[in-house]
């Protein structure tokens, strides 16, 4: 399918009358007429322009990059690290549970291939009820709790209990800097509204969405915000991607214990000057959004990612306030339940 074709189909043509003329005349005004030349074009972004080479949203909802890499073993590109100190919380826990059940029956079962009467103390019984001892025998090891009511005799057992029990230490210092390093590493606790809304805004309209700190003791300060939207354009008869800075109404503030609404005013300097909904799909609309700003808690500077795609941003809708007075109007209550509640424009 040629790219002409390709952009007659976004606008719901019907290929079979997009002829060159017509391309250039309809299809490619439609997705270049709307996008202003005064906005502030950003080639910093880090991001591929060419259309053709890449696929989906450059952003995940949760921050990350929307990439699969290839062209190396992935014994290489895999970080163990990384992953144990990102991991849910139950799946951390398995992990090291899984690990240290399997490393046990590993060493028990050399015990076993061995030679019971390599051990000493072992009570008589069937091979179930020894190996269970031995299981036993080397958890002791390996924490080196070493009970004593069964200790190896033979050299070959005294060699193996040696390597187990070194092998125990190095993995309870693994363990604990993995512990120390999840609970210490510096966490945004954001919660994003899940949709941007196209809202009124003073004599216009402007793009919002908003986030909240969700931790009770983690307020930021001296918190800061970049946006930008990265947009499909026709240039020279090619599609490419460009990218904007969006100018906020407010991108930084000296203190977050609340929520915050981001507001990008739709005037003439915006990329949005004139959009429709349409156009906002038919330019694959996605928006980029980076903060940064210091947590008291960490005693460190923390950051996080999203993005918002053409389907994710919802046009005539407003959002509800999110935060009311206490029955005593003592206290300020931030209702997070209401983060994602909005309502259609009257």
């Amino acid at each position: 399918m040629s790219i002409h074709i390709y952009f007659c189909l976004l606008m719901g043509t019907k290929p079979l009358i997009c002829t060159d003329n017509y391309y250039f005349y309809h299809c490619k005004m439609a997705l270049y007429k709307n996008i202003n030349p005064f906005s502030k074009q950003n080639n910093d972004t880090g991001f591929a322009s060419n259309s053709n080479d890449t696929g989906g949203r450059f952003i995940n909802k949760d921050g990350s990059y929307n990439l699969v890499k290839e062209g190396m073993s992935f014994r290489k590109r895999f970080s163990i690290f990384n992953d144990m100190l990102n991991l849910p919380q139950w799946k951390f826990i398995m992990v090291i549970l899984i690990f240290y059940i399997a490393i046990n029956l590993v060493f028990s079962t050399i015990y076993f291939a061995i030679g019971p009467e390599q051990l000493e103390g072992l009570s008589k019984g069937n091979s179930w009820k020894i190996f269970r001892e031995i299981f036993y025998f080397s958890t002791q090891t390996f924490t080196t709790v070493g009970y004593g009511h069964v200790f190896p005799v033979g050299d070959v057992a005294n060699c193996v209990s040696a390597i187990e029990s070194l092998t125990g230490f190095l993995s309870l210092a693994i363990g604990t800097g993995l512990i120390y390093g999840r609970f210490s590493k510096p966490r945004s606790y954001l919660i994003f509204s899940e949709h941007a809304l196209i809202s009124p805004y003073r004599d216009g309209k402007a793009l919002m969405f908003r986030f909240a700190a969700y931790k009770d003791k983690h307020a930021l300060t001296d918190l800061e915000i970049k946006v930008n939207v990265g947009l499909l354009v026709v240039e020279n008869d090619k599609p490419d991607y460009k990218y904007f800075s969006l100018d906020l109404e407010r991108s930084r503030v000296e203190s977050m214990s609340m929520s915050w609404t981001v507001v990008h005013p739709i005037n003439e300097q915006s990329p949005f000057f004139g959009f429709t909904e349409e156009d906002m799909k038919t330019a694959d609309v996605e928006l980029y959004v980076m903060l940064r700003g210091f947590d008291d808690v960490f005693s460190n500077f923390v950051q996080q990612r999203t993005s918002y795609t053409f389907n994710e941003i919802l046009f005539n809708r407003k959002f509800a306030p999110m935060y009311r007075e206490s029955d005593d109007g003592n206290t300020t209550i931030l209702e997070l339940h209401k983060l994602n509640i909005h309502n259609p424009v009257q």
